[in-house]
């Protein structure tokens, strides 16, 4: 309807009874609603021009039928679903039924702001605008997104508003990381005993020799956080040495690509060696004698307790031995262990380029949120390791690939095709080397 037509009929409707002087009291009433609703249309109508969100016209008529994601979903290409959303189609079958999550989003009730709703009335899934596929996909998804998709390409894929999406990706998430948890292919656990450190050592030590005893790499993450307007909370979050709101993350890499210790969510403005503090602990009780995990040589060991249990290449003007025989010793340690802590690097950039939504700001109003998001993460990056073999790490350090052929065959044609290569190689720089003049 005209939303001038409703005033414009009260005006005119009043010019009309004031011909009748019994009318003029209902005359002056319509003069007074139509002044009254004059407005509030005129003000509804210039918000309207400035509404920037889809709604049920907008989108496709019915979420479970030939949408996006339906086509998608309906593929079953391992391709397209690694690049929507990180796993294979085995894997995402696995986590939605075997993993449980399937039965925890059917026997979830859905609530509203309104508190209208029985919290503890049977569910209706089949009522729902997502099947449990469906609420699995859009959580995935939204875990890849990155600043260059917007939120509103959930909305146009699974034909959903943007309160639906909003009160769905909540849930999801909780039911995601409530399935992850119990599933031994997400599992962040160290190595217990020595028989499970020296396995890792024996696939470092495969690639790296001087690395004896080496089990991992750790290395320090920076995300970046939305500006607080709490003044305490924005101090906390700001590191003055980076220039910027963030969140402080250490994590530890096995050589199969798995994180196996973790520290999230810590402020931005604590060092890494406060943020790390857990892991010295556990490593202190936890690790057995002549281990230990590499780490960058900016890395804060902390104090001298910490030195047995990490490892970091030698410094610009460290002393090394005078005997030449400890020197060169000293000096194959070191270009090993350079070498190796670049899974440190591999690991946190799969874990980014992974999940798009660590490169956005993360939300700072609510801690719980973040570090969902983040554990979900890393689980995820655990899951993707054991069963899709995305990871850099573990595709060098345990080459799979490589098991049934002649080693000696790969080895001789890597010299050859990739021999100036390695002489160019960016990281050789940081070896040091013992002048023979």
């Amino acid at each position: 309807m005209d939303t001038w037509f409703t005033p414009f009929f009260l005006i005119q409707a009043s010019d009309q009874w004031c011909h009748d002087e019994e009318d003029e009291t209902a005359a002056a009433l319509g003069l007074f609603l139509g002044c009254a609703i004059l407005p509030r249309l005129c003000q509804n109508e210039l918000r309207r021009e400035h509404r920037r969100y889809l709604t049920r016209p907008d989108l496709l008529p019915n979420p479970r039928i030939n949408t996006p994601w339906q086509a998608l979903h309906g593929s079953r290409n391992d391709r397209a679903f690694i690049t929507t959303m990180g796993l294979n189609v085995d894997t995402f079958e696995y986590i939605l039924n075997e993993g449980g999550f399937k039965n925890r989003w059917n026997d979830w009730t859905i609530t509203n702001t309104r508190n209208d709703v029985n919290p503890d009335g049977v569910p209706r899934p089949e009522r729902r605008s997502l099947d449990s596929a469906g609420a699995l996909g859009l959580v995935l998804h939204y875990f890849k997104l990155s600043s260059s998709m917007r939120e509103v390409s959930l909305q146009l894929i699974f034909a959903l508003t943007p309160s639906t999406v909003s009160r769905y990706l909540d849930r999801a998430q909780d039911i995601l990381l409530e399935t992850l948890e119990e599933m031994p292919e997400a599992s962040i656990t160290m190595p217990e005993g020595v028989d499970e450190f020296t396995s890792l050592n024996n696939l470092i030590v495969a690639r790296h020799p001087h690395l004896t005893g080496g089990c991992a790499s750790i290395d320090g993450l920076s995300l970046g956080v939305e500006e607080a307007a709490d003044r305490e909370l924005e101090n906390a979050t700001y590191n003055a040495w980076k220039a910027k709101h963030c969140i402080n993350n250490v994590i530890v890499f096995s050589p199969e690509g798995l994180i196996i210790l973790a520290v999230l969510n810590s402020p931005g403005s604590w060092h890494d060696s406060r943020v790390a503090r857990p892991i010295f602990q556990y490593m202190r009780e936890n690790v057995p004698a002549g281990f230990y995990v590499c780490a960058d040589s900016g890395f804060p060991k902390g104090d001298a307790q910490n030195a047995a249990w990490i490892r970091a290449p030698l410094k610009q003007n460290d002393r090394v031995p005078n005997d030449p025989v400890l020197q060169r010793q000293a000096l194959d340690f070191n270009r090993d262990l350079v070498s190796y802590r670049q899974t440190a690097e591999w690991g946190m950039r799969t874990l980014q380029g992974s999940f798009g939504r660590l490169r956005v700001p993360l939300p700072i109003k609510s801690s719980k949120d973040r570090q969902r998001l983040l554990l979900t993460c890393c689980y995820l990056t655990n899951v993707r390791a054991r069963r899709v073999g995305i990871s850099q790490i573990r595709n060098v350090y345990m080459p799979v690939w490589r098991a049934s052929e002649d080693d000696r065959l790969w080895d001789r044609l890597g010299d050859m095709m990739f021999g100036e290569i390695r002489n160019k190689e960016r990281v050789a720089r940081f070896h040091l080397v013992l002048d023979e003049n």
